[in-house]
């Protein structure tokens, strides 16, 4: 098996066990973050803050290198200003994720536990998905 399929196997595997852990892959949990004028729950923010600083810090060291560690190459996003599409699409990313309480990661987390809400959002997920791709070919054959 190249290995580059057991590096993501193995990332993945302990993606989804922190986010079971954390409480991410429980839509209540999450919930109850988002709501700040009502029951609170601030605890996600020390994950997410936790997250980012991470994230900070294995960007600092990407940006360095021309090569991933399985000696691919690197590619970081370019634009330095955000466009239409990533305004349009992270609104709609935080309202889902604020009705739902899922996002992408969780909810397949959730999918695994059969969640008939996951498997609903998935669903959605998926169909967006397509969409998405039928769109953008209609627009590179035009």
């Amino acid at each position: 098996m190249p290995r580059h399929l057991v590096s993501a196997f193995v990332v993945g595997l302990l993606f989804g066990f922190g986010l079971l852990l954390s409480g991410l892959a429980n839509p209540a949990k999450v919930l109850g973050f988002l709501d700040i004028a009502g029951a609170w729950d601030p605890s996600l923010m020390l994950v997410m803050g936790g997250a980012v600083v991470i994230a900070f810090f294995a960007f600092l060291v990407a940006k360095k290198r021309h090569v991933s560690f399985l000696g691919e190459p690197m590619r970081l996003p370019s634009g330095d200003k955000p466009d239409l599409r990533l305004i349009v699409g992270s609104l709609g990313f935080g309202i889902g994720w604020g009705l739902v309480g899922f996002c992408p990661g969780p909810a397949l987390v959730a999918l695994g536990t059969g969640a008939p809400k996951a498997i609903v959002f998935v669903a959605a997920m998926v169909a967006g998905m397509f969409a998405y791709e039928l769109i953008e070919g209609r627009k590179q054959s035009a």
